[in-house]
């Protein structure tokens, strides 16, 4: 089995509970609002990583970046993007059985028209009283899964 770890809108902090979460991942998805390139970095030391750029990420490093990206990861093809409202293509019509997606804060797993969606929420500073979370794709052969993963946090901010 395939593990890919999914994580959004770190907005400049990268918990250490969330890095205990991805470590021994084989694969990083980053959809977005990362804010600190040094994030990037440190996430792809873990596992290859694949990242896109958010409506909160400027600079030259995050111009490097594409709004959308399309990832094979075994027999599985991921589309992945900040903003689910941007999406400008059927994710079946590029192969995506899943598309995993940022922006909300809000995580939730959810099959739409045989499409996995996954938003892992935000790992980043809490927002409102939404959870602070990372989220996991299980992948094997064809098949894919996906739960989100609430840190626990020892500092609450």
């Amino acid at each position: 089995m395939v593990r890919v770890g999914l994580i959004s809108d770190t907005h400049g902090l990268l918990r250490p509970e969330a890095v205990e979460v991805l470590r021994g991942c084989h694969h990083i998805i980053h959809a977005g609002d990362i804010c600190d390139p040094l994030i990037l970095e440190q996430l792809a030391s873990l596992a290859p990583l694949t990242a896109v750029r958010g409506n909160n990420d400027s600079g030259a490093w995050a111009r490097e970046l594409a709004e959308a990206e399309l990832v094979s990861i075994g027999e599985v093809s991921i589309y992945v993007i900040h903003d689910l409202a941007a999406m400008q293509v059927e994710p079946s019509s590029v192969g995506a059985s899943v598309v995993v997606s940022g922006h909300s804060h809000m995580p939730h797993v959810r099959e739409r028209g045989g499409v996995l969606f996954v938003n892992p929420g935000s790992a980043g500073r809490r927002r409102f009283k939404l959870p602070v979370s990372v989220a996991e794709l299980h992948i094997q052969g064809k098949s894919v899964s996906a739960q989100v993963v609430e840190l626990a946090l020892e500092n609450a901010a």
